[in-house]
């Protein structure tokens, strides 16, 4: 048993390994090379309970999409989040539930709404994958993301309620609500608990191996925990990533540095080995159902396959189409108010907003409170498309077969049709979405023109903060060494000015300056860094500057830092 999981976790990886390489979508290319690979006369059938694998896989890859979403984004896209991460979840639920218990009594209702629950939630990492490639705007990307993380939560909660159905419970509507509400409720506390404590041990303890141990600890704890207070281990997780990753430019770059790559290859992974285990399941799944009724549940596959693609247009379009509708009344509102000088007066008693003109200031409320009304029919096709399942889908059905109140039949029926529906989704969406997206003309430019304004008057802001911290630093030299240790800040001040201009001139005038010591440059460029950390945190926390963009301004000054410490580490080698 050891050396065949060992042999398929190698072999999954290797797998997606070669399609990344090749540009290919690595989960279609798992799951054929293990269904090619299930036919083997020497392949033994492997037998792992679904809870188990479900709990194992769950809990990082949840947390590690969580730690790169933009919680700036996220707050802004709620509401379209929540409708597509609750609501169509329920409706797609109950559509499913009542097509598979109409061409498959034999799953009863419970047993069919159980498995509209599983197939529900799409999964957005393939989605996001395309969309980076191609460059779609972020105000798609904000809802797509977003929506993969509560979607899952709503989907299992309602697991979780159809299984103490079948297991003889009775729940009415409002137990189910309140499940619900208790699951919201106890998540989110556990994990915003867990994020506050893992974001502490960040930034007081100084080793980046035993803070990446914490950090991969974490998410089981907070998954199990709310679990067993019943609260949902989805949210306690997704609420613990997103508040460590707002807050990591915080920490030490050496965690930022080593995290990234450790939560990729985790991610490769498990979903490489998920996807390989039910490939090579499924085809002892057909094996025990028998002809007849393999057919029976083929059609019962393409009926749903066929439902989830419909769905979710049919609820994307009305429902946006009614939320602008309310928001468009939210802002003639506004607009009102801006004419009759209500918000003037209001501005005037607010410091956040006390700065803006009239037209900026609603150009702030059409942003960060409006955010559907920038989506445009062509965002919502996209959206209405990117409905591709995943691990979550195929992990859940896998603990849904080890249930004892369901018959060998509907255990079946429900990997079968859970597979179908992820291969299927992957296939016709995933396939040709980069198509759809491409046709459509959907491109950032304006993003572009946004953040190049945001990076300048960044940088304006960083110039004028690096002077002051140079001239600061220069005074309590001054009182501290005497006029022997200044040059260090003439060099300083020139290597700045050559950042800023880049110019020869500036370079030669650099050279010309007295040769300063090493550990006082050092010790001014951290300084500096530092500096411009906060400028650019400040910036992000204020809505001004893109979280994508400040991690990538992040990136390139732990780069800075890094390159510091190296040449530090070489010089005490000597």
């Amino acid at each position: 048993m050891d050396a065949e999981l060992f042999y398929i976790l190698v072999g999954s990886v290797v797998v997606a390994a070669i399609a990344r390489w090749r540009g290919w979508p690595a989960p279609l290319l798992v799951t054929v090379a293990a269904l090619a690979v299930s036919f083997l006369p020497f392949v033994p059938d492997l037998e792992i309970d679904g809870h188990v694998l479900l709990n194992l896989a769950l809990p990082p890859l949840l947390y590690s999409a969580a730690l790169d979403v933009s919680f700036v984004g996220f707050k802004r896209s709620l509401p379209q989040i929540q409708r597509l991460g609750i609501w169509l979840v329920l409706l797609t639920t109950a559509v499913v539930g009542v097509i598979a218990w109409l061409i498959l009594p034999s799953l009863t209702l419970p047993g069919a709404l159980l498995l509209g629950a599983i197939v529900a939630p799409p999964d957005a990492v393939s989605a996001a994958a395309i969309g980076r490639k191609l460059g779609l705007p972020r105000r798609i990307m904000n809802v797509l993301s977003g929506e993969s993380l509560i979607n899952d939560a709503t989907s299992l909660t309602l697991y979780r309620v159809f299984a103490l159905i079948l297991a003889g419970a009775t729940v009415t509507i409002w137990e189910g609500i309140w499940q619900f509400v208790l699951a919201v409720v106890v998540g989110i506390a556990i994990g915003l608990v867990f994020g506050v404590v893992l974001h502490q041990l960040r930034m007081r303890v100084g080793d980046a191996v035993v803070i990446g141990t914490f950090g991969l600890l974490a998410p089981f704890g907070a998954y199990a925990i709310a679990e067993h207070l019943g609260g949902s281990g989805v949210l306690a997780v997704v609420a613990m990533g997103i508040y460590v990753g707002f807050n990591s430019p915080r920490t030490d770059y050496t965690t930022r540095q080593q995290e990234k790559p450790l939560w990729l290859s985790a991610d490769l992974l498990l979903e490489s080995f998920v996807f390989a285990y039910i490939g090579l399941q499924f085809p002892r799944v057909l094996r025990d159902l028998g002809a007849e009724s393999v057919a029976h549940i083929l059609w019962l596959s393409a009926a749903v396959l066929l439902a989830v693609l419909i769905v979710r247009p049919l609820f994307v379009f009305p429902a946006t189409a009614w939320a602008n509708r309310v928001d468009r009344r939210r802002l003639a509102r506004v607009d009102r108010g801006i004419e009759s000088g209500e918000f003037a007066k209001r501005a005037q008693d607010s410091p956040r907003w006390s700065k803006y003109s009239p037209e900026e200031l609603r150009s702030h409320i059409v942003r960060d409170q409006m955010a559907g009304l920038q989506l445009n029919w062509r965002d919502n096709a996209v959206i209405s498309w990117a409905g591709m399942r995943g691990v979550v889908t195929l992990a859940t059905a896998l603990a849904a077969a080890d249930l004892a109140t369901l018959g060998p039949e509907p255990s079946h029926a429900i990997v079968v049709v859970a597979f179908i529906v992820t291969v299927g989704t992957l296939l016709l969406q995933g396939l040709t979405l980069p198509l759809l997206i491409t046709r459509l003309g959907i491109r950032n430019d304006a993003e572009h023109q946004e953040d190049a304004a945001a990076l300048a008057a960044v940088q304006q802001k960083t110039r004028e903060a690096g002077k002051a911290f140079l001239a600061a630093k220069r005074v309590e030299w001054e009182s501290a060494h005497g006029e022997l240790d200044l040059s260090v800040f003439d060099s300083f001040a020139k290597r700045m000015s050559q950042v800023e201009k880049a110019t020869d001139e500036v370079q030669q005038v650099a050279e010309s300056v007295a040769r300063p010591s090493f550990e006082g440059l050092t010790a001014l460029s951290r300084g500096w860094l530092q500096v411009r950390r906060e400028i650019v945190v400040a910036e992000r926390d204020a809505g001004n500057l893109d979280e994508e963009v400040m991690r990538e301004l992040m990136s390139a000054m732990d780069a800075e830092e890094l390159a510091l410490d190296t040449r530090g580490a070489m010089r005490h080698e000597r």
